[in-house]
């Protein structure tokens, strides 16, 4: 296994998502490029558990090599790949507030501007589909359009980014957005930002975390 450093790199992903609450057992699932195609956690083996020959490696000329089957959700992450080139890597998990937004059928709108982490002004959710089905990974990649993660009613939720650690980032601040909107619901509808507002904080994002030019202040 050439790519025995990238698969190391998933497993650890992978096993992060349990220690931070946001997988248990064999929930959720794990992908990554790798070459002209890319690795994706097995079919019903926890995370403690993975070894780097468990994971399972599919090209996009339908092409799978492994000892054991991909995770029943890999439609979603081929489709993802294929559809979004900057993408490198995608994560699904059934993460506590993501999933119990989800079930209500709700997405997360513009209440707090770190929305436009996501890449949108709001954070979509997906319409229920039986899992691992076309229907759900359609469902799956309308919702991500223009966005780097959404949610999949009565199901979990999805993120993606350019390597794993930014999925990984970008996973846990979905889902601490979701906690916050959810206890905002329990005193009453939070405001929401306007699109003015939220066009203007998308901009500020191009630059988000970048060095600053000599000279410039915050």
């Amino acid at each position: 296994m050439t790519d025995i450093r990238l698969r190391h790199d998933l497993i650890n992903t992978a096993l992060a998502l349990g220690r931070l609450g946001l997988n248990k057992g064999t929930a959720g699932n794990v992908s990554v490029r790798s070459g002209d195609g890319y690795l994706i956690t097995p079919s019903g083996v926890p995370a403690e558990k993975l070894a780097p020959a468990d994971l399972v490696f599919m090209d996009f000329d339908g092409i799978v090599e492994g000892r054991r089957a991909p995770s029943s959700e890999w439609r979603f992450h081929y489709d993802i790949f294929a559809s979004r080139p900057e993408l490198g890597a995608v994560i699904h998990t059934h993460a506590p507030y993501c999933t119990t937004l989800a079930v209500m059928g709700m997405g997360i709108p513009a209440f707090h501007y770190m929305i436009a982490v996501a890449g949108g002004p709001d954070i979509r959710c997906a319409p229920y589909a039986t899992f691992g089905t076309q229907a759900l990974c359609d469902g799956a990649v309308k919702a991500m359009e223009d966005r780097k993660a959404c949610l999949l009613a009565q199901h979990g939720m999805i993120a993606a980014g350019a390597s794993l650690d930014l999925a990984l980032k970008l996973t846990v601040e979905v889902e601490d957005l979701a906690r916050i909107y959810w206890q905002a619901l329990q005193i009453g509808q939070p405001p929401i930002l306007d699109a003015a507002e939220m066009t203007r904080v998308l901009e500020k994002f191009k630059t988000y975390g970048t060095p600053q030019a000599a000279g410039t202040e915050d």
